[in-house]
């Protein structure tokens, strides 16, 4: 191991490291032992940082949710808010498929509501009216809305037009803007 270091290892750089490969090679692609060959650093170092490849996986997806850019509580209409919060989310999921897709094979990982892209579908949700109790059933169709969205085009399933399907998305959050506005009734 050559350059490594006199600098600790950090739970940033870990995550930075392992979202490019599996960005580069697919979850299959990401090993905690190719991981620390990126790093030079002994494999047996990452397991104090975390405890396994799944735990690395939650790691690089918490990370990743972190960095996108979210609409911040400024006080714009929250139909602007939610329209940035799908736009960010499509973004990430566009730069990130590899991620995304194990996401939708272990949905248990995004299910976790204390991540920053849930709390803050909750405060744009609470902004346009939605009743408290709809929260939740709200939240959940709305990501399943958006991700068949991005399902459809990491398919194929939609044209393979890139201002084609700029149109579909905005289409759609027209529609999911419509009916947002139809629950704070």
């Amino acid at each position: 191991m050559s350059a490594r270091r006199g600098a600790p290892l950090t739970l940033e750089e870990i995550s930075t490291t392992a979202l490019r490969l599996m960005d580069e090679g697919g979850v299959a692609g990401l090993s905690m032992r190719k991981l620390a060959a990126e790093l030079d650093v002994n494999p047996m170092s990452l397991y104090h940082h975390v405890d396994n490849k799944e735990a690395l996986i939650r790691l690089i997806c918490s990370t990743a949710a972190q960095r996108m850019e979210l609409p911040p509580d400024d006080g714009s209409p929250w139909q602007e808010q939610l329209r940035a919060l799908a736009v960010a989310y499509h973004r990430n999921a566009m730069e990130h498929p590899a991620m995304w897709s194990h996401l939708h094979d272990h949905p248990e990982i995004i299910q976790d509501r204390d991540l920053v892209i849930w709390r803050t579908l909750y405060r744009i949700l609470r902004l346009a009216g939605v009743p408290e109790p709809e929260l939740r059933r709200t939240s959940d169709v709305l990501h399943a809305f958006v991700m068949g969205f991005v399902i459809a085009e990491t398919r194929g399933h939609l044209p393979d037009d890139p201002e084609e399907v700029e149109r579909g998305f905005d289409t759609a959050i027209r529609l999911i803007t419509r009916g947002v506005e139809g629950l704070s009734g």
